[in-house]
């Protein structure tokens, strides 16, 4: 019993070593300038906003609503989570004693009479942990979990995006099908008309050639953005794990999207990027790791008993036994993996802060992307208005032979293009809002939870 104080005592010098620490964020950890020179006082941020007060489409709140309850990627970060609840389980139970039993019963014969005995053994064993190896290990299960629970988060927010960029893909493909159909029967109408034209003797078979040929890059054109909605639906089928169908859906021309770009302060990338959190718990996990492997350098104190019932004769009988094992021969071992863990948390420091600025970086992306946007809407309101003057124009000029049909075929496919690139740009505005929206870390909404969580076995788990 002396020697189980002496070894206990000599365990209390190691209360303030580095082992016990908790985990605090470095502090060459900053998020100073992190959206450059586009860095906002706000309080707010656009992720704090709900995706169904963001996306007011009822047919993207239901496909949102479908993709996280199907989507295969959800499905798989939350049985992550359930393993990690399980892992934190197994590390908690660490700290309580482990039993054994192993009974034995016999029977002996002889002439005169017969005898029966049994044997119950128990055996105990309970690891001390004077070097906070349990703890630590413990701590980094906690880590693991809150890690899982951040990585499916973050598939969350990817594919809260995603499904709305890939849903808004499909109204864009709709709106330049529908201004490439309009302009492919004009041009049938332009090819007629030349054609009658030329019986009078208005203009010649090369203008003929020529607006024909316009028509049928237009026709192709078609074909193209045929395909385009077909790989767009199919890549949506897949985002929703459903299986590739013709999604009901609005037109863009009826979409209004102008929140503001409430951007907020750097540092709320720390509390609302999924990805972000994770790459600081990620960090977590290797400050752990670091003192199990400093743990193991030093010795390992278990108690073990014994006691066994026996039945001939019955009686009970009890041994205990403090074993103190200091690492010798697996010191060299011991002090490698020490180093190996030491050097994967430098790593994970490194990682943490490439991974803040990497979201700085898409913020002032996503931001700028926006603006341009927004920037050209103007621009190309003003250009397809002189566009369709000119084609008006160009019109009456023909009627006095001041100018040729070509003329007006010319006039007629800059405004197509103009308007093609002007549903462009109405996409790449409404994309760049979304960017920006999950670059911030919107997209989370806790009110939908993966079934897996409702499970009674993890209540105690959420708890702490």
């Amino acid at each position: 019993m002396k020697k189980i104080l002496l070894i206990l005592g000599i365990a209390t010098l190691f209360t303030s070593c580095s082992i016990y620490k908790k985990y605090s964020r470095p502090e060459e950890i900053s998020t100073d300038k992190l959206y450059g020179n586009i860095e906002k006082a706000d309080t707010t941020t656009m992720a704090d906003i709900s995706w169904r007060d963001f996306f007011t489409d009822k047919y993207l709140q239901g496909y949102i609503e479908q993709g996280l309850k199907n989507n295969i990627d959800m499905q798989l970060a939350a049985e992550r989570v359930s393993q990690a609840e399980l892992a934190l389980q197994s590390a908690r139970l660490a700290f309580i004693p482990s039993f054994g039993f192993e009974p034995s019963a016999g029977v002996s014969l002889a002439p005169q009479s017969s005898q029966f005995s049994y044997t119950l053994p128990i055996k105990a064993s309970w690891e001390i942990d004077i070097m906070a190896r349990n703890i630590n290990a413990k701590r980094r299960a906690e880590a693991s979990l809150e890690y899982n629970r951040l990585y499916r988060r973050s598939v969350q927010t990817a594919l809260v995006s995603a499904i709305a960029n890939n849903y808004y893909t499909l109204l864009m493909i709709d709106a330049k099908l529908r201004i490439s159909r309009s302009t492919s029967a004009s041009w049938k109408e332009n090819v007629r008309t030349m054609k009658a034209m030329k019986e009078a003797g208005m203009t010649n078979a090369a203008s003929i050639s020529q607006t024909e040929a316009n028509s049928c890059s237009i026709d192709a054109s078609l074909h193209d953005l045929e395909y385009q909605l077909v790989q767009a639906q199919n890549a949506f089928a897949l985002l929703l794990n459903v299986t590739p169908q013709d999604f009901p859906r609005s037109e863009l021309n009826g979409v209004d999207f102008k929140q503001e770009l409430f951007v907020g302060v750097p540092a709320q990338l720390l509390s609302r990027r999924p990805d972000v959190q994770q790459a600081e718990y990620n960090l977590k996990l290797a400050f752990y790791n670091t003192n199990i492997a400093h743990a193991n350098l030093y010795p390992s104190l278990t108690i073990s008993g014994d006691g066994a019932l026996k039945g001939t004769p019955a009686s009970w009988a009890f041994s205990f036994l403090a074993k103190l094992v200091q690492p010798i021969f697996n010191a060299g071992s011991n002090r490698a993996n020490y180093k190996i863990a030491q050097s994967q948390q430098r790593e994970a420091v490194l990682n943490f802060h490439h991974k803040l600025l990497e979201a700085g970086n898409e913020v002032n992306t996503a931001l700028a992307q926006c603006r341009s946007a927004r920037s050209k809407t103007d621009l190309r309101i003003r250009q397809i208005d002189n566009l369709e003057k000119a084609v008006y124009s160009t019109r009456q000029l023909m009627s006095h032979s001041e100018a040729t049909y070509l003329e007006v075929l010319t006039a007629q496919q800059s405004l197509l293009s103009a308007r093609l690139l002007q549903v462009s740009d109405r996409f790449e505005g409404i994309q760049g809002v979304i960017n920006l929206y999950r670059s911030l870390g919107g997209g989370v909404d806790t009110s939908v939870e993966p079934e897996v969580e409702k499970n009674p076995i993890f209540k105690r788990t959420r708890k702490r």
